[in-house]
């Protein structure tokens, strides 16, 4: 009887954790989405200049793709030997992306582009620093399913590791290709 109890405990544990998750993404998505279209509008204003993109984005973005295949291969071998590696792997792949943001940085201070130096700075900041944030709190999330190693677990890292990587394609392609004669395009104050 006791038995019984605690499996249906772990199968609620499981569904509430799968449905929390699937929240926190939307949540997520609503804020950052939120925040692009601030960026956009910001980019609309007379005074707006693209910001030259810093090359350790490319190895960033390698690192991303890299944790988020990793973990899925993780969440897709639970049971086997390769599991913990690729779990771990994917893990230090994460880590190196948080290392290349922060070189991003460095790049971008050694060239006097701080925080302040114009709008579309301050917008990859704090792009930059929130989703790092997120890519942070999923690193705790890894630390737990690395101990625990339950497959349900393993499984929410890899759902979370996904959003992180089109979250932050989306990220990177709003730095990237919106431009102030796009953005007063998107908003409708491009001159005719």
């Amino acid at each position: 009887m006791a038995s019984a109890v605690l499996a249906v405990d772990g199968v609620v544990r499981e569904r509430a954790a799968g449905t929390g998750v699937w929240v926190f993404i939307g949540v997520a998505s609503a804020l950052f989405t939120l925040f692009v279209t601030a960026y956009v509008m910001r980019m609309a204003a007379v005074d707006a200049t693209k910001i030259a993109l810093p090359a350790q984005l490319w190895l960033s973005t390698a690192c991303l793709v890299a944790g988020s295949v990793l973990m899925e291969w993780a969440a897709r071998a639970q049971g086997s030997p390769s599991a913990h590696r690729l779990l771990w792997a994917g893990g230090i792949a994460t880590m190196a992306f948080i290392g290349a943001q922060l070189w991003a940085w460095q790049a971008l201070l050694d060239a006097k582009v701080g925080l302040a130096a114009h709008p579309a700075a301050s917008f990859f900041y704090v792009f930059t620093a929130l989703h790092g944030l997120h890519v942070l709190g999923g690193l705790v999330a890894w630390s737990v399913a690395m101990q625990a190693g339950a497959a349900w677990r393993v499984a929410l890292c890899a759902r979370y590791w996904h959003f992180l990587l089109v979250l932050w394609l989306g990220l990177y392609a709003a730095l990237a290709m919106v431009t102030p004669d796009l953005a007063r395009f998107i908003c409708g104050t491009a001159a005719p």
